[in-house]
């Protein structure tokens, strides 16, 4: 992996650390920290989560676009949409949360992303995801982006609990060099690999190839974790022409990128009917963070022209803790056990981990404390939730918080400010009302401090810290500086 910061990772990684900082965070009045789970269903679903990497919450056929997802659209229709399923605001933090049940605040993850030259991971003192269902008899698959630590063998996912793993272990590659930087990352297993061929199309094989050779025996977990439509814009010619009347070329490429997710959603879903596996397979469709709306989020690759990412009626986007970078597309079907329909209750993404455990008969008990809630009867049947509070983050510099309608966004940094807004009659956070409202800023601000006693140092400050004071000094040559003159 690369030895250095590179201009990409500096700006998205430590530039997102002021913007979130300075974006805000989101507080809850009431603690959600799930208990151990200890639950069977008669029979254990084969589960299978599927990421997308910097969607917009807009650019789906079922909320709307022009971009073509027709296999999205019938998983959505046939089961449920979670209209307020939220993620944290950028890549690693979501993944983090997913693995674990828990806010990425608790173990360092909280400000921005591994980067490149980035030596830490996701704690290895945490239980994951994985693991947990291992022990509940799975079988663990992966195929994709895993974006959790990659300096070291032990970082990456087979050293997590997955049984295999196909893909790329840093944030952003060449979608068809499969490359960061120049350096190579394309991996199956601890193997590093050399295939031709679009790095999405070929993660969506895998996840078929996966699921034809499974014997059945034992349930199993799939993580298909695509790369797109991160930057940088790239898709396989016969996409692009798909879209003649765009003819914005980041629009043109994003939107192809988002019908090869689709399509390769379409390829596994088939295969699942073609193995009489359908109906025992849970399927949960999200994005892990919203659509880039500025230029700092977008990544290592440098982006000329308009970003393409639509958040529909939701403000800002990656990078914010705004309800446009942390409000995502989300889904979830399956047959016969999901009623059909939309679900307009807050579901986040730590509280996948204690769901699955129940529908997998598995124990959280190896777990440490869980953020996450079991949210099985909010998906499957549309009861309210059990979760009251969305933390959407905090850091040194603030964070944000919503309780039921209410939420708060906090710049605690020098010079504060605080926003209060009613996500019900002003879901695009266009009128704060923080004046208005000093109770609902005095008690989110206390939770919110709550929450920050609480909290691990941000391992992203802690590496800029090392390499601030403990690299050696970069030195002309004396004889340059010798001859140089007066």
């Amino acid at each position: 992996m690369d030895k250095y910061f590179s201009r990409g990772s500096v700006r998205v990684a430590l530039s997102a650390v002021w913007h979130i900082f300075v974006g805000a965070a989101c507080i809850v009045l009431t603690p959600l920290v799930g208990g151990t789970v200890h639950a069977a269903e008669p029979s254990k679903p084969n589960i299978i989560y599927i990421l997308a990497d910097d969607l917009g919450w807009k650019d789906v056929g079922f909320h709307g676009s022009d971009i073509q997802t027709p296999n999205l659209d019938k998983l959505a229709a046939e089961g449920v949409r979670l209209e307020r399923h939220y993620t944290s605001p950028m890549c690693t933090p979501t993944r983090a949360a997913l693995m674990t049940g828990r806010y990425p605040m608790r173990y360092g993850l909280q400000v921005g992303v591994i980067p490149g030259a980035g030596t830490y991971s996701l704690s290895q003192d945490e239980f994951l995801l994985p693991q947990m269902l291992k022990d509940a008899g799975y079988k663990t698959y992966m195929s994709g982006k895993w974006h959790l630590g990659h300096a070291k063998k032990e970082f990456w996912p087979n050293h997590r609990g997955f049984d295999s793993f196909y893909g790329a272990t840093v944030g952003e590659i060449d979608h068809f060099k499969h490359s960061s930087h120049g350096v190579d990352d394309w991996y199956r297993n601890d193997t590093a690999i050399k295939e031709v061929g679009f790095d999405n199309t070929l993660f969506g094989a895998e996840a078929v190839r996966l699921v034809n050779a499974h014997d059945g025996k034992d349930p199993f977990f799939l993580y298909l974790a695509f790369t797109a439509p991160h930057t940088p814009f790239q898709a396989p010619q016969d996409y692009l022409d798909r879209y003649p009347s765009i003819t914005d070329p980041n629009r043109k490429a994003y939107a192809a990128m988002i019908s090869v997710i689709d399509d390769e959603v379409g390829r596994l879903v088939a295969a699942l009917e073609q193995k009489g596996l359908r109906d025992k397979t849970l399927i949960v469709f999200s994005s892990d963070n919203g659509g880039v709306r500025s230029s700092l989020f977008s990544g290592d690759t440098k982006v000329t022209g308009d970003l393409p990412a639509s958040n529909g009626p939701y403000r800002d986007g990656k990078g914010t803790l705004y309800e446009g970078g942390t409000r995502v597309v989300a889904l979830a079907n399956w047959p016969g056990r999901i009623k059909s329909g939309i679900v307009d209750q807050p579901v986040h993404i730590t509280d996948w981990l204690p769901t699955f455990a129940k529908l997998a008969g598995g124990s959280t008990e190896k777990c440490k404390p869980l953020d996450g809630m079991d949210v099985w009867d909010t998906v499957s049947a549309g009861a309210p939730s059990p979760r009251k509070e969305i933390l959407y983050n905090v850091d040194p510099l603030g964070g944000a918080l919503s309780v039921g309608d209410w939420k708060l966004v906090w710049k605690a940094s020098l010079p504060q400010n605080v926003e209060v807004f009613d996500l019900k009659r002003d879901p695009s956070e266009s009128n704060n009302v923080a004046k208005e409202q000093p109770e609902i800023v005095s008690t989110f601000q206390e939770r919110l401090t709550e929450f920050s006693t609480q909290m691990a140092p941000p391992l992203l400050l802690m590496e800029a810290v090392k390499l601030t004071f403990y690299a050696p000094p970069v030195t002309a040559d004396p004889s340059a500086i010798l001859s140089g003159g007066d």
